[in-house]
């Protein structure tokens, strides 16, 4: 069968016609389309399908009607939210303190066997006090809170609340140029920057699930909750009575976690006006209905497919870290050691932004993972050979104020920093992975440590001529 030739004028008459019509065409025809859709599919089964009547009140129709209340949706979702951080914040405390002392007690009891049988002081302390410790701390740290949370995310995913997340915030990331599913892939950076930035596949759109792998790292994962935590507590709940501090140090998270959205949301629209520049693709979600969790399901989704998965990749890039952390506390260089001296190099940087040396250094060494900031920055403040943190909440408050000069400012300017600052190297990974460009992937690492340069910058100089620092 013979196809005959395409008139060229005709086609590009063609296409011109359908571009005018699509400029014609009113902002919300996708809406529309999809509404008019819908309900010729109710026409059709109104007319087709017969059903008994339901004697009871419509479930999903009346907890829809509050969780996706265009006034009730985000102040609910921002309710669970803040009731997940208490549960992991004051749930994780304990068992992680336990799993510390059985780890740093198997150090000691195998550090003690090297040195029975005559090991060199630098073999023991390499292996047990850097690459061990670094790991044991990384797993004392991650996992409690990790085991918590995950649970509690996927109870959520499970019941079908998840979809009405992107529905209520859908909007927002619509006027950001971006993808409603965005959404969606930031809660998965709760629990990993590195499996939100894989939870973006979900996403169709090449541009939009860019936009969402670049912005993912401002949602403060599980490895930055530590030092929010530690710095809510210390500095912030303190002042409180010990009945409301777990819930003040939540609020506290909670406020930064705000913060963190609305960063993602302000550089999803700069990158949707500039170098990403489109318009955001039609979101078109059938929410699914409420359905009984399914505990097994859950078990294994949070405690195998996320939990351990996130933890072995940190474990893998920990490792390292205490290898370096050791060997730079360990070996020195006239009076003092490395780690005393590059400290001291970036100290008039650190002043400069609110901080100091000693936290910038923590950070350039945490970069394979995040949960070891805070043991780095007190192993170098109390110049000692090892990671540590035997601190009581009281007591490191009054060393890091008292002998080392930390004020409000600092606790401020610390958390944003720990917000806004480069991924770690798992993500930096992973992005690299999912976009197989070095620039995407340069762009995903240093765009977020230029943007905490500059706002901990603006912030440290705005305090100081206003007088509060």
């Amino acid at each position: 069968m013979s196809v005959p030739p395409v008139d060229p004028s005709a086609a590009r008459a063609l296409l011109e016609r359908a571009d005018a019509l699509q400029r014609s065409l009113a902002g919300n025809f996708r809406d529309q389309l999809v509404e008019a859709v819908y309900a010729d599919a109710h026409r059709i089964a109104r007319r087709c399908v017969s059903r008994r009547e339901s004697r009871g009140p419509d479930i999903d129709r009346l907890l829809d009607r509050y969780l996706t209340s265009p006034w009730l949706g985000l102040p609910i979702m921002m309710a669970m939210l803040a009731v997940v951080f208490w549960l992991t914040i004051a749930g994780a405390n304990v068992p992680s303190t336990l799993l510390a002392r059985g780890l740093f007690w198997i150090e000691d009891r195998a550090a003690g066997l090297f040195d029975a049988v005559g090991s060199p002081w630098w073999l023991t302390g390499f292996l047990w006090h850097g690459v061990y410790r670094g790991l044991a701390w990384v797993v004392s740290v991650m996992l409690p809170p990790m085991a918590i949370f995950f649970p509690c995310f996927t109870i959520l995913e499970d019941l079908g609340y998840l979809p009405r997340v992107a529905f209520n915030t859908d909007w927002l990331f619509r006027k950001a140029g971006a993808h409603g599913k965005q959404s969606l892939t930031m809660a998965m950076g709760f629990g990993c920057n590195a499996a939100g930035v894989i939870a973006c596949r979900v996403i169709d759109s090449p541009r939009e699930r860019l936009i969402a792998i670049l912005t993912n790292n401002f949602v403060p994962c599980n490895g930055r909750f530590p030092t929010l935590i530690m710095l809510a507590t210390v500095f912030v709940a303190a002042d409180f009575p010990p009945s409301v501090a777990s819930a003040v140090a939540a609020g506290t998270v909670l406020t930064v976690v705000v913060i963190g959205a609305l960063f993602t949301l302000a550089i999803s629209a700069l990158l949707s006006r500039t170098v990403l520049r489109g318009e955001a693709s039609a979101f078109t979600l059938e929410l699914p209905p409420y359905r009984r969790p399914n505990i097994l399901r859950i078990l294994y989704t949070s405690l195998i497919d996320r939990t351990f998965f996130v933890l072995m990749r940190a474990v893998a890039t920990a490792a390292p870290a205490g290898a370096v952390i050791w060997l730079l506390a360990n070996i020195q260089a006239g009076d003092a050691s490395l780690a005393r001296h590059f400290a001291d190099a970036l100290d008039p940087l650190g002043r400069a932004i609110g901080l100091d040396g000693v936290i910038l250094l923590a950070y350039i060494i945490a970069i394979p993972a995040n949960e070891i900031v805070v043991p780095t920055m007190m192993m170098v403040y109390m110049s000692r050979g090892m990671m540590t943190d035997d601190f009581h909440e009281n007591t490191l408050r009054q060393f890091l104020v008292g002998e080392h000069g930390w004020s409000m400012l600092t606790a401020v300017n610390l958390m944003l920093f720990s917000l806004l600052h480069n991924p770690c190297a798992t993500t930096i990974w992973t992005i690299y992975r999912e976009t197989r460009s070095a620039a995407w992937t340069a762009l995903g690492a240093l765009g977020p440590l230029a943007i905490a340069f500059l706002v901990t910058f603006i912030t440290a100089q705005a305090a100081r001529l206003l007088g509060l620092a």
